[in-house]
C-alpha cells in the first residue's frame, strides 16, 4: 500500500535525474505525489521516471497497480523560457503544482562542469567559471522560485490546490566559507538568503504558499566523483575516510536522508514552516566534537 502524506499533490524536482534529486522523486512517489522529474539529462531522466512508475527499487511502500506517478520533462533551470513551458505543461494537464524542488546545481568541478579543471579559490576562479557556476545554482533557483510562485498562485486561485510549498537544496557550505570553492560557497549562502525573501514575500502577500532550504553537507552522490575517485579502490576509501574524519558522525549521507526531510516539508506536516533552514551535515556545523578513538 501507498502512503498518503502526499496523497494528491503535483510535484516538480530539477536535477532529479540523479542523485538527492531521483531520490527526493522516488519518496515523494512512495506518498502518492505525482512527480514531475526535469533534468538536462534527458536519457537518465525518462529512465528514472521509468523506473519509478514500474516501482523498481522503490520498496514495499509503491503500489504500481495505481498507475504512472512519474512523468519526465527536460529542463533547464537556467532558461526562462523553460520554466515558463514546464509550469504551463504542468497546469494544463493536472490543474495543480503543490511542490517545487529546486534541487540542480553544480560543483563547478565535475567533469562538463563550465570551469573544471581550474582552481575555484578566491584569487585564480577564472570569472567565467564563477559565472557559470551562480547561473546554475542560483538564477535556476530564483527562476524556480519565480515560475513556482506564478503557477501556485495561479492553481490556488482557481480552486484546485489550498497552498504550495517550494524547497530550496542549499549546502553547509553556504553557511561557512569553503576557500578552494568559493563559487559554489557564494551560489549556496545566496540560495540561503534567497529562500528567506521568498518565505516573507508570500506571507506578505498573503499567499499560502512556504519556501524552506535543505543544507546538506556530504551526501554521497556522483557529485562527489571528482574528489573521491573510483569506488571500491583503496585510494576511494582513504579518500572517504579522509572526508569524515571531522564529521561527528564519521560518515557521509545518503541521498534518502535528505529525501526524508524534503517529504516533510512537502507535506502538510511543516505547514508552521517558512523560511527556516534544515541542516543535515552529521553534526558538522554544530562544533567540535570530542568523540571515541575508533579502530
Amino acid at each position: 500500500m501507498t502512503s498518503s502524506r502526499l496523497s494528491n499533490s503535483v510535484a516538480l524536482v530539477t536535477g532529479a535525474a540523479r542523485g538527492i534529486g531521483l531520490a527526493i522523486a522516488r519518496a515523494f512517489a512512495r506518498e502518492g505525489a505525482t512527480v514531475i522529474l526535469t533534468d538536462i539529462r534527458e536519457a537518465e531522466g525518462r529512465a528514472a521516471a521509468a523506473e519509478i512508475n514500474a516501482g523498481v527499487a522503490l520498496g514495499p511502500a509503491l503500489d504500481p497497480g495505481t498507475g504512472p506517478r512519474a512523468e519526465f520533462a527536460t529542463l533547464d533551470v537556467r532558461r526562462e523560457d523553460d520554466w515558463e513551458r514546464a509550469t504551463a505543461d504542468v497546469l494544463a494537464r493536472h490543474r495543480r503544482l503543490d511542490v517545487v524542488v529546486n534541487n540542480a546545481g553544480v560543483t563547478g568541478f565535475a567533469a562538463g562542469d563550465p570551469g573544471a579543471g581550474h582552481p575555484h579559490d578566491p584569487e585564480h576562479a577564472p570569472l567565467d567559471a564563477w559565472r557559470a557556476v551562480h547561473e546554475v545554482n542560483l538564477d535556476g533557483v530564483f527562476l524556480g522560485c519565480r515560475h513556482g510562485l506564478r503557477a501556485m498562485r495561479a492553481a490556488i486561485a482557481a480552486g484546485p490546490q489550498r497552498a504550495g510549498s517550494i524547497i530550496n537544496i542549499g549546502s553547509r557550505s553556504g553557511v561557512v566559507g569553503i576557500p578552494g570553492a568559493a563559487a559554489y560557497a557564494s551560489s549556496k549562502g545566496a540560495v540561503r538568503n534567497h529562500t528567506k525573501s521568498v518565505a516573507l514575500y508570500a506571507a506578505e502577500q498573503g499567499l499560502p504558499v512556504r519556501c524552506n532550504v535543505i543544507q546538506p553537507a556530504a551526501i554521497m552522490t556522483p557529485m562527489w566523483a571528482p574528489l573521491l575517485g573510483e569506488p571500491g579502490t583503496p585510494a576511494h576509501d582513504a579518500a572517504v575516510r579522509e572526508m569524515v574524519r571531522d564529521t561527528p558522525l564519521r560518515r557521509f549521507g545518503t541521498p534518502d536522508e535528505v529525501a526524508h526531510l524534503a517529504v516533510y516539508l512537502a507535506s502538510a506536516e511543516s505547514a508552521y514552516c517558512t523560511g527556516a533552514e534544515f541542516t543535515i551535515d552529521g553534526g558538522i556545523l554544530a562544533g567540535s566534537a570530542a568523540v571515541p578513538a575508533r579502530e
